[in-house]
């Protein structure tokens, strides 16, 4: 869409490496840690907070760590974990932000342009969201940075590492790199940072008072790049473009419940909630999934492919109580359920219905969406079993 701000996040994970093995190990918080080759001739992949403040980076040879840290704890590390989460806390994101582009191993951008209704108009709010359930759901600390570039937004958590998160509102881009050293600038190497200062350019605001030619002159082709770094520009293209596969919703109970007739109001809470935010993304959906957990723990997934792809409450839900009643067949109470919709297709991409009262039933839906954007998801409902 023309002239539509966009939003883009940037999230990395703080000493991801290190943060896998203290996971693993406890005993290693709070000590200076590196993850690498445990021999001197080895080298350093991640170092933690404790251990670069004695100057202890990665890319380092392990022999140098340990003489600037003599107490430094060596780990070899377990790559292949590191590649696990990482795409698992991939997918995690992409339950959140339509478009996700993994950037490397500990970092990935998320494109939330036109989600603020979705998220009430705090995506702000979001970033402390998702900031606090990586913590929770995967025991690891992260930054995020929120806005209108990948460049501003990778500029801005290097500047608010570890555990920040911050926002840089749409206009104020310049007035938060001005202040900034010129080595914050992705590109800025040894040999462009020593060639800049001969100038006296140490400081992003000394490149915003000069007029570009100037900086070609100096820097050569790069100059254009850093002079538009300098005033905020960068690319709001994520890569590697990812559609939501699924929408779901799932209820774990504070306790069992073994009664049908409240299971199946449950579940018609679930669909609710669910087909509301497809039909927010303006989806419609053909797959309809069911999760069922027992008191045992033993948990089983059912799904069903509908004839036409629907974001209707009463069809989706009429296909969920089919499923759960065919297969809730154990004498065993439920401690969780779950509803999900899947293979999507752009709602204004159906053929339109030649029934009036098709025509009627999604008048009434977009009625009680507008009356739950404005008063809550509990204001009004569709109906119930």
């Amino acid at each position: 869409m023309s002239g539509q701000k966009k939003y883009i996040a940037h999230l990395d994970l703080d000493c991801f490496f290190v943060s896998v093995e203290r996971i693993k190990d406890p005993s290693l918080l709070g000590k200076p840690v590196a993850v690498g080759g445990t021999g001197r001739r080895g080298v350093v992949s991640s170092a933690s907070y404790e251990a670069r403040k004695f100057g202890v980076r990665s890319a380092m040879p392990t022999g140098q760590a340990l003489d600037l840290c003599p107490n430094l704890i060596v780990v070899r590390g377990s790559h292949g974990e590191y590649g696990k989460i990482s795409k698992r806390l991939y997918h995690f994101m992409c339950d959140y932000a339509p478009i996700v582009q993994q950037a490397s191993i500990d970092e990935m951008y998320m494109d939330f342009t036109g989600c603020e209704k979705l998220y009430n108009n705090d995506l702000p709010g979001l970033m402390r969201t998702l900031q606090a359930l990586v913590k929770r759901d995967f025991s690891l600390p992260c930054t995020i940075a929120l806005s209108s570039n990948k460049l501003v937004s990778k500029i801005a958590t290097g500047c608010v590492k570890p555990e920040g998160c911050v926002t840089i509102e749409h206009g104020f881009e310049k007035e938060f790199l001005a202040p900034l050293n010129i080595n914050v600038i992705p590109g800025v190497g040894t040999k462009t940072e020593l060639e800049l200062r001969k100038y006296d350019i140490n400081f992003i605001r000394d490149i915003q008072k000069m007029p570009k030619q100037v900086l070609e002159s100096i820097l050569g082709d790069h100059g254009g790049y850093f002079y538009r770094a300098a005033m905020g520009l960068g690319s709001d293209k994520l890569e590697v473009e990812w559609k939501r596969k699924s929408i779901s919703n799932e209820n774990t109970f504070g306790k069992d419940i073994s009664d049908k007739y409240e299971l199946l109001k449950h579940l018609y809470d679930l669909t609710e909630s669910v087909c509301y935010n497809t039909r927010r993304y303006g989806w419609k959906g053909k797959t309809v999934k069911l999760k069922l957990r027992y008191s045992d723990f033993s948990t089983i997934t059912r799904n069903i492919t509908l004839k036409e792809s629907t974001n209707d409450d009463k069809v989706v839900f009429d296909a969920v109580k089919n499923i759960f009643l065919k297969a809730y067949i154990r004498k065993m109470s439920i401690r969780l359920l779950g509803v999900g919709l899947t293979q999507f297709s752009e709602a204004n991409e159906e053929p339109m219905s030649l029934f009036p009262s098709d025509e009627k039933r999604t008048h009434v839906l977009s009625a009680v969406d507008k009356l739950r954007k404005k008063f809550g998801d509990d204001a009004i409902h569709t109906g119930s079993v």
